[in-house]
């Protein structure tokens, strides 16, 4: 029988080893290293927002950015932000960091396994920035990397020893992942105390281990499809890269001599991975906010199992759908209605989630906290941007909708609203809220709430402005609005708006590093309990051995308000 957490009053940062393979340290440095991936995302970011609106200007280490430059930031910034940060902290982090305690393990199954997991994301991180100072430089050719120019060296400039330390880093890093999905499966299925049920897991334990299924499948084709690059690059087979290639006007007949490699089977392999890694980024967080709207509501969930149900059906469904990725690769129509189909099948259990937590919303509007704490108005946020920009997905599942808007800003937008801020705004709740696990304190309150709104604001000034210049058709890669793509000057003042936006949201983030620190030094000293919560990591039960015998979450009426029930009672406990 596994027991339940022993705190002894210890906070997680007191027990941080950066070198340990205990799953508080390996949980801290993945969530350390996601900080700095965001940090040097969102100064990628903000260069290349300034790059569209003064092309001519010098910016700090890239000096005046040509084309070929701005495509670099382009790509380096998105694989930053997908594989670093919206995939390393929400599951490999915050997994890592609170499961265990959770579901009332001592620790995660497999510690050596889960420590190298970390390990060798860093060096991947390490390998990725090295494509900076590489001549030629970072690859050119996007996160997607399509075939055939991220095929051939010559294709321009990074696409040499940029382009191999790219594949090297992903590579890596899909090993990583496999091995931490390896871990995050044992520990739910063999490590959970007496009474702990799959039916009374938390949903954020669920939503860990549908992410972890998402991971072995998505991660390994990854992996699979990474190699066969590197085989047509280094060792002259063709799995990508047909027989009579012209590129830059040269002809790779002696380099790719076989004539069946197709840059679609790049497609289909790559958004194998790429659709499910929507959902690896954005499950942890359905169920980060199911659990806070209890927690915050005093309401259970309208239906814990219903909340189960969609959380597999999304996963499920994610898996079938990478296919409208392809619309305009010139796929077979029948194929792409197919695919058409499943991606708006999948908006159902997507709304039923929606239309769960405004109906918590509606039963828990006379027994919430009050005045909301910063972690529910972060909640609040991602289910803003949610429906924001869930609601342009189905748009996008239309082929003959997405011909048009595709390779346009319109994505730019829906993608950013429903994965990226969606996905970080959730990762603040999750900060904001388990800040007291890791340091014993909270979180400064009014610098909390000031963030949040200026996140907000700073948020949708950036990112909904884009579905306008998307519909007036500006491409997505293009690096500047003037001079040879005169015809977009019109749209100067609304990326220059965009841009103003970008810079105010990128500073107001200052105020969030600002509040970690000082609150993990002066923030209020919190007690056992500060949110009065329900699940386990919350529980100081010392060593002894304990029983679950309630929902996770369970609220009772003592005749004056909604209490809390704990999972693990200090009285089962004796018993």
């Amino acid at each position: 029988m596994a027991r339940c957490p022993s705190t002894k009053g210890v906070t997680l940062m007191e027990r941080y080893r950066p070198l340990s393979a205990g799953h508080h340290s390996i949980g801290m440095n993945y969530l350390l290293l996601a900080l700095c991936a965001v940090s040097m995302g969102t100064v990628l970011s903000v260069f290349m927002r300034v790059h569209i609106i003064a092309p001519e200007l010098k910016l700090p280490l890239f000096g005046v950015v040509p084309p070929e430059g701005y495509l670099a930031l382009v790509t380096m910034h998105g694989t930053l932000m997908v594989f670093f940060v919206l995939t390393s902290a929400p599951v490999n982090g915050f997994a890592s960091l609170i499961l265990p305690a959770q579901i009332g393990a001592r620790s995660m199954a497999l510690p050596g396994l889960n420590a190298l997991s970390f390990w060798l994301t860093a060096l991947s991180l390490v390998v990725l920035l090295a494509a900076f100072l590489v001549p030629g430089g970072a690859p050119i050719s996007g996160w997607t990397s399509y075939p055939p120019l991220s095929g051939i060296a010559a294709a321009g400039p990074g696409q040499a020893t940029g382009m191999d330390l790219w594949l090297l880093s992903i590579g890596i890093f899909c090993v990583a992942s496999v091995l931490n999905a390896i871990c995050l499966l044992t520990t739910i299925i063999t490590k959970r105390c007496a009474g702990m049920t799959l039916m009374r897991l938390p949903l954020t334990a669920w939503s860990w281990l549908v992410t972890a299924v998402l991971m072995l499948f998505a991660f390994s084709i990854l992996l699979v499809a990474v190699v066969l690059l590197l085989s047509d690059r280094h060792f002259a087979t063709g799995f990508f890269i047909p027989k009579g290639e012209v590129v830059n006007g040269m002809l790779y007949d002696r380099m790719h001599p076989h004539p069946g490699g197709s840059p679609m089977l790049w497609l289909h392999l790559f958004w194998f991975f790429g659709h499910p890694e929507v959902y690896i980024a954005i499950l942890p967080a359905m169920g980060t906010t199911t659990s806070l709207l209890a927690n915050f509501l005093r309401r259970p969930p309208i239906s814990y199992r219903f909340m189960v149900g969609t959380t597999l059906a999304i996963g499920a469904l994610g898996l079938m759908v990478w296919g409208h990725h392809m619309f305009v690769s010139g796929m077979n129509p029948y194929a792409g209605t197919a695919f058409g189909l499943i991606t708006m099948a999948i908006a159902v259990p997507s709304s039923g989630k929606v239309l769960g937590w405004l109906a918590m919303l509606l039963r828990g509007r006379s027994t919430r906290i009050h005045p909301l704490p910063t972690p529910m108005l972060f909640t609040l946020g991602f289910l803003s941007f949610f429906i924001a920009g869930g609601l342009t997905g189905p748009i996008l599942a239309q082929p003959i909708l997405d011909a048009y808007l595709h390779n346009t800003y319109f994505v730019v937008a829906h993608f950013h609203l429903i994965m990226a801020m969606a996905g970080v705004f959730a990762l603040f709740a999750a900060v904001y809220y388990w800040f007291p696990l890791m340091t014993g304190r909270l979180m400064n309150e009014g610098l909390g709430k000031w963030h949040f709104w200026l996140s907000l604001f700073g948020a949708y000034g950036t990112f909904f402005p884009m579905h306008f210049a998307g519909l007036a058709g500006m491409p997505r890669h293009f690096a500047q609005l003037t001079g040879s793509t005169s015809s977009l000057a019109a749209l100067v003042p609304l990326q220059t708006g965009i841009t103003h936006s970008a810079l105010f949201l990128a500073s107001a983030q200052l105020l969030f590093l600002i509040n970690l620190a000082w609150s993990a030094r002066r923030g209020s000293l919190a007690s056992v309990n500060p949110w009065q919560a329900t699940t386990l990591e919350w529980t100081a039960f010392g060593s002894s051995p304990c029983r679950v015998s309630h929902a996770p979450y369970e609220y009772r009426f003592d005749g004056n308000a909604w209490k809390p029930v704990m999972q693990c009672s200090i009285a089962q406990k004796q018993e």
